[in-house]
């Protein structure tokens, strides 16, 4: 796997400046591009393909921290994670809350909308803190796994949020 950081001359951080992200992208396309090569080859097209999807990753901060968590190995594809017995209560209830939810009862929807914008708003706070000490250095184990169980966290609030805005767009 192509390390995105690398082919990008970036350092490992979970919010790479968008500006010289989108340079670094438009120098290595102008490069790379199977259409400038004199014979495209299965290698340039691969190399323009890992450009495309560097950028695509590097521009987005939550594949970002996918990314990052899988070149450090600590998650997988498939993988069945369990998160914190506190955090699972919180959302059975927030998915209660959108189990009752009627169509038209803007009241009710409004509220589990702020509870999940709260909680997301939460999140971001708390990842924010734990990526700024990654950024820093900070590499140790507890810290990782601190990280990673932030990803799935994200996942599953990311999921209620489709929830919410499927059972909006019903409305």
């Amino acid at each position: 796997m192509t390390d995105f950081f690398s082919l990008f001359d970036l350092p490992m951080t979970f919010y790479p400046d968008p500006v010289l992200v989108k340079q670094k992208y438009y120098e290595l396309s102008r490069q790379l591009h199977p259409d400038r090569a004199a014979t495209t080859t299965t290698e340039s097209l691969l190399a323009s393909a890992s450009v495309n999807e560097a950028f695509k990753v590097l521009r987005n901060p939550d594949a970002t921290m996918e990314y990052i968590l899988k070149q450090l190995h600590l998650i997988e594809d498939q993988e069945k994670y369990t998160l914190p017995p506190d955090f699972l209560m919180e959302m059975m209830e927030l998915n209660e809350t959108l189990s009752e939810l009627e169509p038209g009862d803007e009241p009710a929807l409004k509220k589990a909308t702020l509870q999940l914008s709260d909680l997301l708003a939460q999140w971001q706070q708390d990842a924010d803190r734990l990526t700024t000490l990654f950024d820093g250095g900070n590499r140790s184990r507890e810290l990782l796994l601190d990280l990673k169980d932030f990803y799935y966290r994200k996942k599953y609030l990311l999921r209620i949020k489709e929830r919410i805005d499927k059972f909006a767009a019903q409305s």
